[in-house]
């Protein structure tokens, strides 16, 4: 009679148990992580978006943008780099591509709100706030952040939808990072 080699029945179940037992240990780690990745993106968004806010203001003397839309590139409603669509900002960001009053980016929610809707060199744009909230918080991320005309960033770790005022970021219950 001759002995067939191959693994038994109780040796794979063991095999799968083990990695199983890895994939528990892993999974909450990962998931860590991305929350990690989500927030200091949204940090770096909101650098980005107080960086083009500065350059929007000396370039076009009219204070800061009216909307995240001007900060971003050329579009449909605009076919050249104009103080409508200064192209300081990615298309994502900004809420121009996909089309989006509250851009979404890395599973946070940006949220603009300056003082003048529509600044001109008469009436330029002295203060703005954009507040970067989680989707999901606990799934997302944790923090909310918040940047202003200071282009100080505020993180606040409770991640409770908070938005930024229109005279700026003062009553956000964050500290500077």
């Amino acid at each position: 009679m001759k002995r067939e080699k191959g693994f038994s029945l109780i040796e794979l179940l063991i095999v799968v148990a083990i990695i199983l037992i890895i994939a528990a240990i892993a999974v909450p780690n990962l998931l860590k992580s991305k929350m990690a990745a989500n927030e200091a993106s949204s940090a770096a968004s909101l650098r980005t978006i107080g960086t083009g806010n500065v350059t929007y203001s000396s370039t076009y003397n009219q204070g800061f943008a009216g909307t995240l839309a001007m900060l971003g590139p050329t579009s449909a409603g605009c076919a050249a780099s104009t103080s409508a669509c200064a192209d300081l900002i990615d298309s994502v960001l900004s809420g121009v591509n996909p089309a989006a009053a509250a851009p979404v980016k890395s599973g946070y929610v940006f949220t603009y709100l300056p003082a003048v809707a529509a600044p001109t060199p008469a009436a330029p744009n002295g203060t703005y706030s954009t507040a970067a909230t989680p989707v999901s918080a606990g799934s997302s991320g944790t923090s909310t952040f918040c940047v202003d005309q200071s282009n100080v960033i505020k993180k606040d770790p409770t991640g409770v939808a908070v938005a930024g005022a229109i005279t700026g970021c003062g009553g956000f219950a964050g500290n500077p990072m």
